[in-house]
């Protein structure tokens, strides 16, 4: 073929597929080569990765672009040699805002409860307490940080096996941390409403001279040595870290190195995942809050199963250095807390830009009123989801959700938003990338979860246009969105689910949308059950204040798990 007509092919390939396929052919050809023990492809190894790569070749067009897939695979094997971890941040920031979304860049003071509490006689009994009276406690002097940290170390250790929710007792952190705000506290210098507040945070979040394995064996020892933004910033408020809590391996379920993280409400099943240990120890009184992750829904999962209010924030809302990277354009950090003023309280504590991790806005901050009238929100509904349930006691339960939220907000407008798993494409996606190098090290031949390996090796053969394809799709899935919303400011739908008849899980989780799990009842069997709330980008104090209403309207912030339950009353 002459020069001319190979340049003439090449610019055709390029608009009928071997772009879209061109990391894929060199992968499929590197196979050949080692079985072949060649250096050089041949013509018949590009004719096979192309069946395999989804177009044909003719073999003249096969043998004039021999040249081109060996410059791609020097081009991989010098890219091979630059050691890219999973701390490595991606330089293409996402963000979730579309043309016509307004952003409130108004900074209001916080306006928090204050709620009046007396120290009870037994002091454990304080453990299933929400943040806002904890902090009361501590502010009004009538509890230390010690005595609270020491409370709930011991709960840590006693049940903590028990629901296999613990990966590590940072002892020795907590008892300083906490000696130092009472220091504070004695001499007037009381920081806020996390000052003196014993918490834990999910094991793929880094702490300072501490394990972060990221629940997988491979890492199962491995320390990095800083605090995590959230971390970090929690300390700022005077937080008191008493443990780091179980994530399913590599932040994938509620199975990790040491078994299955298991739900407080029923000791026989999982406690839903990936924040697996934050969930159950928040749920069984262990901790006074927790911080978790979500990517597709590792937060709004395992808080319905445990019931406990989980905040899915905005995306790029808190900073993720630190952090695993798991799906770099989904992942969120959020809180995991007893009550929905406690989770905007974490909030206002943790979100902001740190100058690390670029898809945190600057200049929007956390608006929360505790006393915002929820009956000047305009509240709809996703009614193709209700519809969609398919058991009776969940649709009745919901029917009756529905009606409370109508007397508390007015009439609910129904609406209807793009159904999508392409959310679950660009994650494994973004996964691939992030544990490459564990992929190249054999490391995920290590992995206990049945096909996680697997998972990772799948999508390493996406290519590089085809997934920026996919996020050209998101655009329009982001567009559509916004303007479905545009009328009502929060969005009741079902219980989390990753289907997207049955749930906005998936959606949001693609868009950034701030979502919020609500616990609102009892099973027939005695386990949570639940709601979620969407909110409008950046606007998580209106979504908070309804799921607070909420929670008082069905009074279920008074339900404990029985088998970890001190007392049942709340001051």
């Amino acid at each position: 073929m002459d020069p001319l007509s190979r340049r003439r092919f090449l610019t055709h390939m390029t608009g009928t597929g071997f772009a879209a396929s061109a990391l894929l052919v060199p992968e499929v050809v590197a196979a050949e080569l080692r079985r072949a023990g060649a250096q050089r492809p041949t013509p018949e190894m590009i004719l096979d990765a192309a069946r395999v790569a989804g177009f044909e070749l003719s073999r003249e067009q096969a043998e004039a672009i021999v040249d081109d897939v060996a410059g791609f695979m020097k081009r991989q094997r010098e890219l091979h040699e630059t050691r890219l971890g999973n701390a490595i941040p991606l330089p293409l920031q996402f963000d979730p805002r579309v043309p016509g979304v307004v952003v409130d860049r108004t900074a209001r003071p916080i306006r928090a409860s204050r709620p009046e509490v007396e120290r009870p006689k037994n002091l454990e009994t304080v453990a299933f307490w929400p943040l806002t009276h904890l902090a009361r406690l501590i502010e009004t002097r009538q509890v230390t940080s010690t005595e609270l940290t020491e409370m709930y170390l011991g709960r840590l250790k006693r049940y903590g096996p028990e629901l296999n929710c613990v990966v590590t007792l940072t002892t020795r952190r907590a008892r300083e941390e906490a000696a130092r705000a009472d220091e504070e506290i004695a001499a007037g210098g009381y920081r806020g409403p996390l000052h003196g507040i014993p918490y834990g945070v999910k094991d793929i979040i880094a702490a300072r001279g501490y394990p972060t394995t990221w629940g997988a064996k491979p890492y199962e020892d491995r320390v990095i040595d800083e605090d995590a933004t959230v971390v970090r910033r929690l300390g700022e408020a005077g937080g008191v870290l008493v443990a780091k809590l179980a994530t399913g391996e590599l932040a994938f379920g509620d199975q990790w190195f040491r078994g299955r993280t298991n739900d407080p409400w029923d000791l026989k099943q999982g406690s839903s995942g990936s924040s697996a240990g934050p969930g159950a120890a928040t749920s069984a009184g262990l901790v006074g809050f927790a911080i978790g992750t979500d990517t597709g829904g590792s937060i709004l999962s395992p808080s319905e199963r445990c019931g406990v209010v989980g905040l899915r924030p905005t995306f790029g809302r808190v900073s993720r250095h630190g952090v695993m990277a798991a799906g770099t354009t989904l992942d969120k950090v959020g809180p995991m807390c007893r009550g929905a003023e406690d989770a905007a309280l974490v909030l206002h504590a943790i979100a902001g830009p740190d100058g690390r991790d670029f898809s945190v806005p600057d200049g929007v901050p956390v608006h929360w009123d505790a006393q915002l009238d929820v009956g000047g929100l305009r509240v709809g509904y996703h009614a193709s989801a209700f519809e969609a349930e398919p058991e009776p006691e969940y649709r009745k339960h919901h029917d009756r959700v529905a009606r409370l939220v109508r007397s508390l907000a007015g009439d609910l407008t129904p609406v209807e938003l793009p159904e999508t798993n392409l959310n679950f494409f660009i994650e494994y996606t973004e996964r691939a990338a992030a544990f490459d190098e564990l992929r190249r090290a054999g490391l995920d031949a290590k992995l206990g979860q049945h096909g996680r390996g697997d998972q990772l090796r799948t999508y390493h053969l996406v290519s590089a246009v085809e997934y920026l394809q996919a996020n050209r799709k998101r655009q329009l899935i982001m567009e559509d969105t916004h303007h479905s919303i545009e009328g009502v400011d929060v969005v009741l739908s079902p219980r989390t689910h990753w289907d997207p008849k049955r749930s906005l899980n998936p959606l949001t989780s693609l868009t950034g949308h701030p979502v919020v799990a609500v616990p609102t009842g009892l099973a027939s069997d005695g386990t949570p059950m639940g709601v979620t709330l969407t909110g409008r980008l950046y606007r998580e104090g209106e979504l908070l204040a309804l799921a607070g209403r909420l929670l008082e309207a069905t009074g279920f912030e008074r339900n404990r798990p029985p088998r970890f339950s001190v007392g049942r009353t709340l001051p």
